[in-house]
């Protein structure tokens, strides 16, 4: 077991690097530049890509202290297997190992999602949802802002809408997002999506759209951020911001829900433009349910006229 302060072998192979020189110190480069394929190799692949002999990576072993080239390579093979798994652990997170089946990585992602759910049920304030729905359905416009993972359920709203006939705009950077707060006034809505809360755009977003006369709505997770603070409304989803993308990829669900909770209920409020803005409702083609295939835009054969039957002006 390696004692705390003895040094890694990649940081051996540093240390000896200035008094190496010709093949020793090729080999000693080529280490530090592919530890993982080292830790994967063998003698001899390693003394081909240093273009010297295997006695030459043995002799290399034993100067770093090992009792040879296999002591070498276990010793880099561990130290590249911690680190793989410290940055899955820290990207990924715990709940998943690198080796798992994908049943069980399938499973993991449902029930942290499903335990989302469940907190998202038991936090979000039915009370500030109508007060927003009611603010949606009669502003003069509505614009939602989110940045990157936050833009998904930031823009599905968004869209979902705009189909009804919302007045509603959708904002996805710092320049853009700031022209579209100042744009608004009384009356009008300002919504935005923010697992952290801490973002600098969404917080001048809020500010600025706040300044404006605008109802400001944050959905996020981090009640107690400076966005949860700032906003007039604030919903709680229930889900704080993880530290990896599997808590996070938790969180979205509730945030997902909390969106589609507000567009159902905007909607309720104007049941009307359900029919009257749907691709298909009046005043757009109708089309055949069977074929997909508008009736009235059928040609039929008498109504062609060919080009030889056309009369010219000139003619």
């Amino acid at each position: 077991m390696e004692r705390a302060g003895t040094p890694s072998p990649l940081q051996l192979v540093k240390q000896a690097l200035p008094e190496l020189n010709g093949a020793m110190q090729r080999v000693a480069e080529y280490i530090l530049t592919s530890p993982d394929e080292v830790a994967r190799g063998s003698i001899t692949k390693l003394a081909e890509a240093a273009q010297t002999s295997a006695a030459t990576v043995t002799r290399l072993s034993t100067h770093l202290g090992f009792a040879g080239y296999p002591a070498l390579r276990a010793a880099l093979a561990m130290e590249v297997g911690r680190g793989l798994e410290a940055g899955w652990a820290s990207d990924i997170g715990l709940a998943i190992g690198p080796a798992d089946p994908p049943e069980q990585v399938l499973n993991v992602l449902a029930s942290t999602q499903a335990n989302a759910l469940r907190n998202a049920l038991a936090a979000i304030d039915l009370t500030a949802a109508t007060r927003v729905a009611d603010a949606i359905a009669g502003a003069r416009r509505t614009h939602i802002y989110g940045e990157w993972g936050d833009a998904v359920p930031a823009r599905e709203l968004y869209i979902r809408l705009l189909r009804i006939g919302i007045p509603v705009w959708f904002f996805d950077g710092p320049q853009s997002s700031q022209i579209g707060a100042g744009l608004l006034g009384s009356g009008d809505v300002a919504l935005t999506v923010t697992r952290s809360g801490t973002d600098l755009t969404t917080l001048e977003f809020l500010r600025r759209a706040h300044d404006e006369g605008a109802l400001t709505v944050a959905i996020t997770g981090m009640v107690k951020s400076p966005a949860g603070r700032l906003a007039d409304v604030t919903f709680d989803t229930g889900t704080p911001n993880g530290a990896t993308w599997t808590e996070f990829f938790a969180g979205r669900a509730s945030d997902v829900l909390t969106a589609g909770l507000l567009f159902v209920l905007v909607a309720q409020r104007v049941p009307d433009h359900l029919t009257a803005n749907h691709p298909n409702g009046p005043g757009q083609p109708v089309v055949h349910p069977e074929t997909g295939v508008d009736p009235d835009a059928v040609v039929r054969p008498d109504t062609i006229v060919r080009p030889d039957t056309v009369v010219h002006p000139d003619t």
